[in-house]
């Protein structure tokens, strides 16, 4: 079996070296960690994670909180978030909080107290005072995923301007008799998110002077056969149809195209229809969409909790020369620096969106 000193010797650095570049713990130099993996690569060395726990104080574990876990968008969260992960020789401990708040306390008053994690990314969750002084108290880096808490490190979608954009579309082609297929009250829990999305269809359509007609505005849940069902109220009219609708999500305006399709309406000719999220069956169905990369986003939150939890860099590293210069003691004790790591110091950019444009929109079909 290959050991850390055999990879030493063949990259020319010190053990320390190798096991800081390996386990991501302390200073090295891009050139010189680049190297040691390389190297580690082709003598087919592979760390002992027991050995590296005990060494290194970490588990290479970090833990990520998702409210439902069935529905795509957070699965394709925890893929993009997984991947990542993977990437970067870290595991992944999944706690899927749903409805039932026996679990949630348990998970937050038992489960993370036990200390097999990192760091902790919690997505689209809207967390009470009582939790987050819970999560500040793992001396944990924590990273929220979408929504706002003041007193937490997180990125979010701006979901209002993603709502405005989507309207925004149907109104530069023409349309001014647009439908909404919302979301039901029972998905506001967390971060009012179908509530932003309506005030910025509203608004949209008031800046256009336009206002939402109650009759083309109905609730759905999020889901292909809730979005075929809502559509076809809407669209069911013989009289004052909308010639555009927007729906709250991609699976609901799937459901909507279906519907249309079933009651001999022509997309885009007679209904133009736009979605949000950018599910993967988009491109099939062609619709358009407001696309904000949930993959994409997994992907860099798990960036922003490694950074997090790697940076800074611990006390009396960079003693090889090929590490580069030495990192300055800090005063912090490292259970101090976990907790200012899950506050907010840095505020990081919003997420990114996108229109994306497909045939499921165009002009109105003239009277």
């Amino acid at each position: 079996m290959v050991s850390i000193d055999e990879v030493a010797r063949t990259a020319g650095v010190s053990s320390a070296t190798v096991s800081r570049a390996l386990s991501g713990r302390g200073h090295v130099s891009p050139l010189t960690r680049e190297k040691v993996l390389r190297v580690a690569g082709e003598l087919g060395y592979v760390v002992s994670s027991a050995a590296s726990s005990l060494a290194s104080g970490r588990s290479r574990n970090i833990g990520v909180m998702l409210p439902d876990l069935h529905r795509w968008f957070f699965s394709t969260v925890l893929t993009g978030i997984s991947e990542e992960l993977s990437r970067r020789g870290y595991d992944l401990t999944l706690y899927n909080v749903s409805d039932d708040e026996a679990l949630r306390r348990e998970i937050f008053s038992s489960f993370l107290r036990r200390r097999r994690v990192d760091g902790l990314i919690v997505v689209a969750m809207e967390l009470d005072a009582e939790e987050i002084d819970q999560l500040t108290q793992l001396g944990i880096p924590v990273l929220t995923l979408g929504g706002s808490n003041p007193r937490l490190f997180g990125r979010a979608v701006d979901d209002h301007a993603l709502a405005r954009l989507a309207v925004e579309h149907l109104l530069r082609l023409g349309h001014t008799r647009i439908g909404r297929i919302g979301a039901e009250a029972s998905f506001n829990r967390d971060f009012h998110i179908p509530a932003r999305r309506e005030a910025g269809f509203r608004d949209a359509l008031a800046e256009a002077g336009l206002e939402a007609d109650p009759r083309l505005c109905v609730t759905a849940d999020f889901t292909i056969e809730g979005g075929h069902r809502a559509a076809k109220l809407i669209l069911g009219r013989s009289e004052a149809a909308p010639t555009g609708l927007v729906a709250f999500s991609d699976e609901m305006a799937i459901g909507a195209l279906l519907a249309a399709r079933e009651l001999g309406l022509e997309v885009p000719q007679d209904i133009s229809v736009v979605g949000m999220d950018g599910h993967d069956l988009g491109p099939l169905f062609g619709l358009t969409t407001v696309d904000q990369h949930p993959l994409n986003q997994g992907g860099q939150a798990a960036r922003d909790i490694l950074e997090r939890i790697e940076d800074p860099r611990p006390a009396g590293s960079g003693s090889d020369p090929a590490d580069g210069p030495p990192v300055p003691d800090s005063a912090a004790t490292s259970a101090e620096a976990a907790r200012s790591l899950s506050g907010p110091e840095q505020v990081p950019g919003p997420l990114p969106y996108e229109l994306v444009v497909r045939s499921s929109t165009s002009a109105p079909r003239m009277a």
